[in-house]
């Protein structure tokens, strides 16, 4: 069960900036805020970022899994989190500051699954079930792989992982980020190799420059634009997304922003007779 403390309700623009002039990523409109105005509703164990208005219009709402980094919690990304609900996700962040297994971003995911099956829940027949994906920060990152093990995960975005996980377990869609000046998680001793052995699943790895470790932070920086994007083509099968990804001349793989991008043979990356990137 999750106890709520508290809840409230905000304008979809507070805390990411439609006027952040910082942000540049992919198609910049995926980095504005979305439609929906934003409930945040804080539990003991995960605190939950959703649309005010669930499921009105009829439909289910995909969901994010969020680990935060070493000794953070959701606070500390609250914007991009905020960001993510105004787009209508259901964003369960785990409230852990050591989400390296897993394990709280998965119990947030079946809390979610039960309530969408208990009549007289706020979230009664209004989660898709089997749109849920796992994301996290620094040890949330190796987190949200340990989490994409797991079948209830259908796609996993890695942001500056961790070193304690295991990308061949992986059994979803998975984007690996990285930030090229970052000293904490090296691209190339860490997060690459990530990628190299995740050959099972449709995989995408992508190194933003000029970023550190904690580009993250507050509302995603110049991730967020990316991981808005890889989420609405992965769990809402939004087509202006899934071309950031896919084709030879993919948003992302053209985007100055991003000083490294490859994707691997199982991802839908190439027209017939050309070379894989």
């Amino acid at each position: 069960m999750v106890a709520v403390a508290m809840v409230l309700v905000v304008p979809p623009a507070q805390g990411v900036g439609a006027a952040d002039s910082a942000v540049v990523s992919v198609a910049e409109h995926w980095a504005d805020p979305g439609p929906s105005e934003v409930v945040v509703e804080v539990g003991l164990a995960h605190t939950f970022y959703r649309p005010a208005g669930l499921a009105e219009q009829g439909g289910k709402h995909p969901v994010i899994v969020w680990g935060n980094g070493t000794g953070a919690t959701p606070v500390a990304y609250d914007g991009l989190l905020r960001h993510w609900a105004s787009y209508g996700f259901i964003v369960a962040a785990a409230n852990t500051p050591f989400a390296n297994s897993g394990q709280a971003m998965l119990d947030g995911a079946r809390w979610l699954v039960r309530e969408n099956d208990r009549p007289g829940s706020l979230y009664y027949q209004k989660v898709d079930t089997g749109a849920i994906g796992s994301a996290g920060h620094s040890q949330g990152g190796a987190g949200a792989i340990n989490a994409g093990t797991d079948p209830v995960i259908t796609t996993t975005i890695a942001l500056q992982p961790g070193p304690l996980a295991d990308s061949s377990a992986l059994h979803g869609p998975t984007l690996f980020l990285a930030g090229q000046d970052d000293k904490i998680v090296k691209p190339g001793t860490i997060v690459l190799p990530f990628y190299e052995a995740a050959i099972q699943v449709p995989a995408v790895y992508a190194e933003l420059a000029g970023a550190g470790h904690f580009e993250p932070a507050g509302n995603g920086g110049r991730f967020r634009g990316v991981l808005t994007a890889w989420f609405a083509y992965r769990l809402m099968g939004d087509e202006q997304a899934k071309v950031e990804f896919t084709g030879p001349s993919c948003g992302l793989c053209t985007d100055p922003e991003w000083s490294d991008v490859r994707r691997n043979d199982k991802t839908d990356n190439v027209l017939p007779g050309l070379p894989v990137s």
